[in-house]
C-alpha cells in the first residue's frame, strides 16, 4: 500500500494557534510546522475512498486492494474487524502506543504491515521525541537485547521503561518489590503502576530474576534492581556483610549476559544522593552500584532519566 501523507498532525496543527506551551513554541521558534492530517493511498485521497466506521476510527480500502486502519482522532483507539490483517494503520501513537501493541497481539498488525503515526501534537515535547519513540516500537519483539535505565526516586524511569516496551504484543513485568501489604501508600504505588501498564500484559512477583531471564524470549521488563537487591540481601544476610550476596549478584548478571529476551530493567542511580548514615545504607549502596555498573556493561542501552527526561548514556 502506497501512502502520501500531505500533513500528520492533529485537526489544529501542531503548533496549535495562540498555544503557549513549551512544544508549540519550540516549534515555532524553529519555524516548523506540522499541517493536520491527511493522506493519499494508492494515488486516492483518503476522503474519496469508501470507509467503514469502526469504534475509535474507520477502514478504507485503497485502489491496490490493501485495508488500512485509520485512528478518527487524537486519543482514538480503533477497533480491528475480526480476522482482518491491515496492509497499515495510521495511529495516535502520540497518546496511545500500547494500542499499536493490542494490534499486534490481536493479529491485526503484522510485520508486513505499515505502521504511521497521524494526529501527532503537542502531547509529544518535539518531532525529535517522536522519532525516538518509534524507533522502540519498531524493534522486533524478542531479544537478545538488554536496556538498563537509572534514575532516582520518582525521575520518570519506570515510565520510560514501561515506554520502550509498549507496542510489544505481550510483556512480562516482572515486579521483585513487595505487594504493599500493610504499608498504604506502598499498595497506592503498585496500584499506580498497574492502572498505567496495558491490562494484558502478565506480570510476575518474584526475586529470581535469574530464572525469568533464563526462561522467557519475549519481551521484560524488570522493575527493580534496587528491590531485588534488598530481598537478596535479606536472604543472605548480607547487611553486615556485603561480601554473602555477592554470588547473587555474579548469577544475575550471568543471566543477564546469557538472556534470550528483550529485557528493560530499572534501577536506581545511587551515587547522587547523600551518604547514607547507617552502614547497612552504605552497604546497599556500595552493592547497588556495583550491581548498575555490571549489569550496564552488558547492556546494548543504558540510560539516565531525570525529570522525565532522558539521556542516553554511551
Amino acid at each position: 500500500m502506497d501512502i502520501e501523507l500531505s500533513g500528520t498532525a492533529a485537526a489544529q496543527g501542531w503548533p496549535a494557534p495562540g498555544c503557549r506551551c513549551a512544544s508549540c513554541n519550540r516549534l515555532r521558534a524553529a519555524g516548523v510546522r506540522y499541517e493536520p492530517f491527511g493522506a493519499v493511498i494508492d494515488g486516492a485521497a483518503l476522503d474519496d475512498l469508501p470507509r467503514t466506521e469502526v469504534p475509535g476510527g474507520y477502514e478504507v480500502r485503497g485502489p491496490g486492494g490493501g485495508v488500512a486502519l485509520v485512528a478518527s482522532g487524537p486519543g482514538a483507539r480503533p477497533e480491528p474487524s475480526p480476522g482482518t490483517e491491515y496492509a497499515a494503520v495510521l495511529l495516535d501513537l502520540a497518546g496511545s502506543p500500547e494500542h499499536l501493541g493490542r494490534l499486534r497481539r490481536a493479529g491485526a498488525v503484522t510485520d508486513a504491515t505499515r505502521v504511521v503515526a497521524v494526529h501527532v501534537d503537542h502531547r509529544l515535547p518535539s518531532p525529535s521525541e517522536l522519532e525516538r519513540r518509534t524507533a522502540f516500537w519498531a524493534r522486533p519483539r524478542t531479544g537478545p537485547f538488554r536496556t538498563l535505565l537509572l534514575g532516582g526516586s520518582r525521575s520518570g524511569k519506570s515510565a520510560e521503561a514501561e515506554l520502550r516496551l509498549a507496542a510489544c504484543p505481550d510483556v512480562l513485568y516482572v515486579a521483585t518489590g513487595p505487594a504493599g501489604d500493610g504499608d498504604p501508600a506502598w499498595a497506592e504505588r503498585v496500584a499506580a503502576h498497574r492502572r498505567r501498564r496495558p491490562a494484558w500484559w502478565r506480570t510476575a512477583e518474584t526475586t529470581d530474576l535469574a530464572g525469568v531471564l533464563a526462561s522467557e524470549t519475549g519481551a521484560v521488563l524488570v522493575d527493580g534492581i534496587g528491590t531485588w537487591l534488598a530481598a537478596a540481601m535479606d536472604e543472605t544476610a548480607a547487611w553486615d556483610d556485603p561480601s554473602r550476596v555477592l554470588p547473587r549478584l555474579d548469577a544475575l548478571v550471568s543471566a543477564w549476559r546469557g538472556t534470550a529476551a528483550r529485557a528493560v530493567a530499572v534501577s536506581d542511580e545511587v551515587g547522587l544522593s547523600l551518604v547514607p548514615a547507617t552502614a547497612s545504607g552504605r552497604a546497599f549502596r556500595d552493592v547497588l552500584g556495583l550491581a548498575n555498573q555490571r549489569l550496564a556493561a552488558e547492556s546494548e542501552e543504558a540510560a539516565l532519566v531525570v525529570a522525565g527526561r532522558v539521556a542516553e548514556l554511551r
